[in-house]
């Protein structure tokens, strides 16, 4: 699909998988956070903490996937985001590893990206000289937790996505996006409401 429906793939607010690499090293964590800014270039917002292992990643290589997962993946998502992914480095592993996590490379930046999501995107960190800091070993360091990201590809599955816009049906539950509620719990959408055009001369309620 064109990267020009990249906001309509996060415009309704789901959890996100993040996921980053710098050469061998890669890490992958939720994020309930994220939101198009822009439509020319697609350009999309995502809070990533800046002390987290994937927060290093992503600034070691400027790139980042996000991928959007389904209602049969909630534990995959509590999961990933509830572990630190630096402890696992440091240990020889990392948490596709650790749970058998299936990828496939993005087809701009080569990002891993979650089979069995329903939609994946890749891009590029968009950060003003002035809006960077130095970490704790003195390293340049994004300064903010908010990251700006232009979209260089996207994909989303046919079943659920298309025509430009999701249609979440009574016959494809599975593959409906997750909203983070807190503490492990997940919403997903479960009624689609048609808003219509009022007519000037209809009463209002």
């Amino acid at each position: 699909m064109a990267a020009g429906h990249a906001s309509r793939l996060i415009n309704h607010g789901p959890t996100v998988l993040v996921t980053s690499r710098d050469g061998t090293r890669r890490n992958l964590m939720a994020a309930a956070w994220s939101m198009p800014v822009e439509f020319t270039p697609p350009r999309i917002a995502v809070v990533v903490d800046k002390r987290t292992w994937s927060a290093e990643l992503i600034a070691a290589s400027g790139m980042v996937g996000l991928c959007v997962p389904c209602a049969a993946q909630a534990d995959l998502c509590f999961t990933v985001g509830s572990e630190s992914g630096r402890d696992l480095a440091s240990a020889g592993t990392d948490k596709f590893a650790r749970h058998g996590i299936a990828c496939f490379e993005g087809p701009v930046h080569g990002l891993p990206m979650v089979e069995g999501c329903v939609a994946w995107l890749e891009g590029r960190i968009i950060v003003a000289p002035d809006e960077r800091g130095v970490d704790r070993n003195g390293h340049a360091a994004q300064a903010y937790d908010t990251l700006f990201v232009e979209i260089d590809s996207a994909q989303a599955d046919t079943r659920v996505f298309r025509d430009g816009r999701w249609h979440f049906d009574a016959d494809n539950t599975d593959l409906h996006t997750l909203h983070h509620l807190g503490a492990g719990m997940f919403a997903v959408p479960s009624r689609i409401v048609r808003g219509r055009v009022l007519s000037p001369d209809a009463p209002r309620g």
